[in-house]
């Protein structure tokens, strides 16, 4: 009877656990498209006047993060790849968040960055996914004790929309 009681244990455990995984949104579905295992992430377009670099900082990005955040998917060359993310950074923003109490300069700087993207199978020429006016933000402090550059900001803006942009790639299939 000892032995039925930990077999019994053993079984509730199991399915606890098989239980709130699924209930945390794990699954077993592929994050990606079937038969899709390599992307091109060509250097993205800027449509913006005076915001010359970024295309590069989010194209870098884009790159790192599809290849460190554990995707099955690889990166190369246009001419290998199963598909392809084109894209357009057709906006920046700036707005001050807060002022310096003292001098009334700048203390706080959000930057928002807005682009459109199309991901595409290069076999078949069907769009995977494909998103337009797609947004996020990144902040920087200018103030004088810090002082840093909009470029703190910029780069924090690229990382964090590679970051949506390979969540928007992993969908329900």
């Amino acid at each position: 009877m000892h032995q039925a009681g930990l077999r019994l244990l053993k079984v509730t455990l199991c399915a606890t656990v098989v239980s709130l995984l699924s209930a945390c949104g794990y699954s077993h579905q592929a994050l990606f498209p079937e038969g899709i295992r390599t992307v091109a992430v060509p250097i993205f377009e800027n449509r913006t006047t005076h915001y010359r670099g970024l295309e590069r900082d989010v194209t870098e990005a884009l790159i790192k993060e599809i290849e460190t955040r554990g995707t099955s998917l690889k990166v190369v060359r246009a001419g290998d790849a199963d598909s392809i993310i084109n894209g357009s950074i057709i906006s920046v923003e700036q707005r001050v968040l807060s002022l310096d109490r003292v001098g009334g300069l700048p203390q706080e700087v959000e930057i928002t960055v807005i682009l459109n993207f199309e991901w595409k199978n290069q076999r078949t020429g069907q769009t995977i996914r494909d998103r337009r006016g797609f947004a996020t933000v990144g902040r920087y402090l200018p103030n004088r004790r810090i002082g840093e550059s909009y470029e703190v900001g910029q780069h924090e803006a690229a990382q964090q929309i590679a970051r949506d942009i390979v969540t928007a790639m992993q969908a329900n299939w």
